[in-house]
């Protein structure tokens, strides 16, 4: 755990350092590329190879393929409330992206021509779900079905006998996935890029995943299209004195469950008597967490405890670190004024009763977010990443003429008469 104050000589120093160990170690690069390089060049036997060295998995081509069968009998051995959940995640993402979804329009220029824009499903895409995690598989998946994806193709990983969680192939099921590969890790992500001989390759990946993942999905871009870039989970959560110091450590602690040993977890307090009562909270609670030893680990290595002066200065760590999950457990007073000031945030929740995991689940917007500070260019998952758009002009010869002055004169000024002659010999024809 690292401490420090805002005030500090040192302060931004600490937070740049803190905030680039998450970045992938050239270990991984290289690791990551050799794998991919495997994959693309020897196809199933490149997957196979992979997953026994790696995970001890022996499953060989034709056991890849998780079948519609399997994904259905899923659902017949989980339980009603389980089942439920899933069903009530599902309709509140769908819901909340219903808004969301893109139309055509069209509409005149200022020569008099038809403009517009048009979206298209994406034709094939690959969902990487993490190991266990159902609720990954209908924050993305559900998404694809709103979007009326053609081709949704779900990768996860399987244990040593191959086996995948009924959690999992449930929700597969309740998302409309029917193709399906008990695959995970690097593999997966190549396997989706490159194509096998029993696999075919997706026009683009979603998903998030561990450090290994999030740069086999780095490497691969360009190849296949990428969702964004998300990697080990984070939390920001900025603390006054009104807070209930047993939320915010619960929510702390909840980010750190997740296991990679790299998740972000950063608490801004205004006062150190804050973020004391928080920290005892934070002891008290972790000796009953089942994963508690992973918890501690992770926060040795990863947990920043920053104490602020006031609001502005919480606001300006948030803005630099541009964390995966916001939570501001302020006064409600400030919670409208912070939510403006914090422009990088992946997703925020407002106030003490929005627990992130809440978003995680059941809330509506999808929990795929960016992390390592790419909140400063990529947003939060959403439907419109399932289409491509196309624009569409046409013009009348009354609007070329219209248009034709100023297309001539970039021409003339970038000095590409090609470009010039194709618009002048359209108005010779008159």
């Amino acid at each position: 755990m690292v401490e420090i104050a805002y005030s500090s000589r040192r302060f931004q120093d600490t937070l740049e350092r803190f905030c680039k160990a998450a970045n992938p170690s050239s270990v991984i690069v290289d690791a990551v590329s050799k794998i991919l390089a495997d994959v693309r060049s020897k196809g199933d036997r490149g997957v196979s190879a992979t997953l026994r060295r790696i995970d001890g998995i022996k499953i060989k081509p034709p056991q890849f393929s998780i079948s519609s069968g399997e994904i259905e009998a899923a659902k017949g051995r989980l339980p009603k409330e389980e089942l439920r959940a899933i069903g009530e995640s599902v309709a509140s993402v769908t819901e909340f992206h219903r808004h969301a979804l893109p139309s055509h329009w069209k509409a005149k220029n200022a020569h008099g021509a038809t403009i517009g824009e048009r979206f298209y499903p994406i034709d094939r895409v690959g969902l990487y779900i993490p190991t266990n995690l159902a609720s990954t598989v209908v924050m993305t998946g559900a998404l694809a079905k709103l979007a009326k994806v053609p081709e949704i193709v779900a990768f996860t990983p399987c244990d040593e006998k191959g086996q995948v969680s009924d959690a999992v192939l449930a929700a597969m099921s309740f998302c409309g996935i029917t193709e399906a590969y008990r695959i995970g890790g690097v593999a997966a992500i190549g396997a989706m890029a490159f194509g096998t001989e029993t696999i075919p390759a997706v026009s683009k990946v979603f998903g998030p995943g561990n450090a290994y993942t999030v740069e086999a999905k780095r490497q691969v871009f360009g190849t296949i299209g990428v969702d964004l870039l998300p990697g080990p989970s984070e939390v920001l959560v900025v603390a006054d004195d009104t807070v209930n110091p047993k939320f915010v450590a619960a929510d702390l602690l909840a980010q750190a469950e997740h296991g990679s040993g790299r998740e972000k977890i950063y608490l801004v307090s205004l006062g150190n008597a804050v973020a004391k009562r928080i920290k005892d909270e934070m002891r008290k609670q972790i000796k009953s967490l089942s994963r508690k030893t992973t918890i501690r680990e992770t926060l040795k290595q990863g947990f920043l405890s920053v104490v602020v002066g006031n609001y502005d200065e919480a606001a300006a760590v948030a803005n630099y670190v541009a964390p995966e999950h916001l939570e501001l457990e302020v006064a409600g007073s400030e919670l409208n004024r912070l939510t403006k000031s914090i422009k990088t945030a992946g997703a925020i929740m407002q106030g003490e009763w929005s627990a992130t995991a809440l978003g995680d689940f059941v809330a509506g917007p999808s929990h795929e977010l960016p992390t390592g500070r790419a909140g400063r260019y990529f947003s939060g998952l959403q439907v419109r990443d399932f289409f491509r758009r196309s624009s569409v002009i046409r013009y009348s010869k009354a609007a070329l003429r219209k248009a034709a002055p100023a297309a001539l004169a970039f021409s003339k000024m970038e000095q590409l008469d090609g470009h010039g002659r194709s618009v002048s010999a359209r108005l010779e024809e008159e």
